[in-house]
């Protein structure tokens, strides 16, 4: 390999119990690249932070420089670094060639010898800069416009990772809750502990529901939990409102009875008739404020003045007029939330999650509740350390929940 092709990084952080050093190690050997420990620096203690300086080899200068992006994402900058390089938007909804797409961690850009933090941490956006007012944040490629300047390469780069919690029994909590078992006390608990810390903290809290919470009963706990203060917010679809209100108007879901489980007689045609109420009306809260909706999830959202993103889809029946049928207009709204947010409860709803998860930063703690082991496992594969996964009946894990919740 020429030894030309190389850089000096340093990384600082608790590089050993948090497995950064070994992640960077890691990949740099998936890529096919080289690494060489110039000096490692262990903290003293637990405590006290840890730094290391590797040097990076590549086989050419492409080479190295996806060995340099790689090793970024966990924290890993130039010894000597350079300012950020940056390039002008070719067209309105158009990211220059070669822009830096974002990651969920806390990240940095260096302009004019000083490091400046990037504001509104999400994945997958691209980083637009203002020379002249000194600040960094991140941009949708929708919203792009032409000439604005956006980050490109690598260089001027400061990625702080996502560390491992410190604290012993958080970390063997959150490295075996994926399971297919009911939901034990140890980890409703954890979760209830997880939601009254972002309350006390002021962060923003998140649920997403799909309409399983509805069949499954669990809307009624949700609800108790909305009650308690400790929702913010509920993102969802047309289908978790609609079979609210059909359950709220009609006790079916899906034209099932939810107090037997047995079709209703014309139950197929509830959930029409149920859009259709609510459409007269001329929204949800009308409904509510007008006496024709008086019980259920949404209700109780309306009630308690729980805002809520409702996003639309091409399966939709009606729909609802507060759904946001412009899928641009809808994530906008939901981003809103998500940049302040500490955690996310996603209830047996893939896409949301998945959709959220993408808006999420790293430091937001993300719950995934669902029966489908797949989708556990897709959501907790999105972040290191940041999704706990539960693959449970989401009726029994929200009727623990909210009993925890009110203990």
């Amino acid at each position: 390999m020429p030894h030309g092709h190389y850089e000096d990084v340093c990384v600082e952080g608790h590089l050993i119990d948090s497995g950064i050093m070994s992640a960077i190690m890691d990949v740099v050997v998936a890529l096919d690249g080289e690494f060489e420990t110039l000096s490692f620096d262990v903290g003293r203690t637990n405590e006290d932070p840890s730094r290391a300086v590797l040097r990076v080899r590549g086989n050419d200068a492409e080479h190295l420089d996806s060995l340099l992006t790689a090793v970024q994402e966990h924290g890993a900058v130039p010894v000597d670094p350079a300012d950020v390089n940056l390039a002008p938007s070719p067209c309105d909804g158009v990211l220059p060639d070669g822009f830096y797409s974002t990651t969920n961690l806390d990240t940095a850009v260096r302009l004019d010898g000083r490091w400046i933090p990037v504001e509104g941490t999400e994945m997958d956006l691209g980083i637009r800069v203002d020379r002249e007012a000194g600040r960094a944040w991140t941009m949708p490629m929708a919203e792009a416009r032409a000439g604005e300047e956006y980050v490109v390469g690598h260089d001027g780069l400061r990625v702080k990772p996502q560390e491992r919690p410190r604290d012993k029994q958080a970390f063997e909590f959150m490295a075996s809750a994926v399971s297919s078992e009911k939901p034990k006390a140890q980890v409703v608990h954890e979760v209830a502990r997880i939601l009254r810390d972002v309350r006390d903290a002021g962060k923003t809290a998140i649920v997403v529901a799909g309409p399983a919470v509805v069949h499954t009963g669990a809307a009624d706990e949700l609800a108790r939990i909305v009650r308690a203060g400790y929702i913010d917010v509920l993102f969802g679809g047309n289908a978790i409102a609609v079979h609210d209100i059909e359950s709220a108007l009609h006790g079916t879901s899906l034209g099932v009875s939810l107090s037997d489980g047995i079709p209703a007689v014309g139950g197929h045609e509830h959930h029409l008739r149920a859009i259709n109420t609510i459409r007269r009306c001329g929204s949800i809260a009308d409904a509510v404020e007008q006496g024709v909706l008086t019980s259920g999830l949404m209700h109780t959202l309306v009630t308690t003045g729980t805002p809520y993103v409702l996003a639309g889809s091409v399966r939709d029946d009606g729909p609802l007029p507060d759904v946001i049928t412009d899928v641009m207009e809808a994530q906008a709204a939901m981003r809103a939330y998500c940049r302040d947010a500490g955690a996310c409860l996603m209830l047996s709803t893939m896409l949301h999650s998945i959709a959220t998860g993408n808006m999420l930063p790293g430091s937001a703690q993300a719950i995934c509740v669902d029966i489908n082991p797949a989708v556990v496992t897709k959501l907790s594969d999105r972040g290191s350390w940041q999704t706990i996964g539960i693959v449970t009946d989401v009726g029994l894990f929200m009727a623990q929940l909210a009993n925890e919740l009110e203990t």
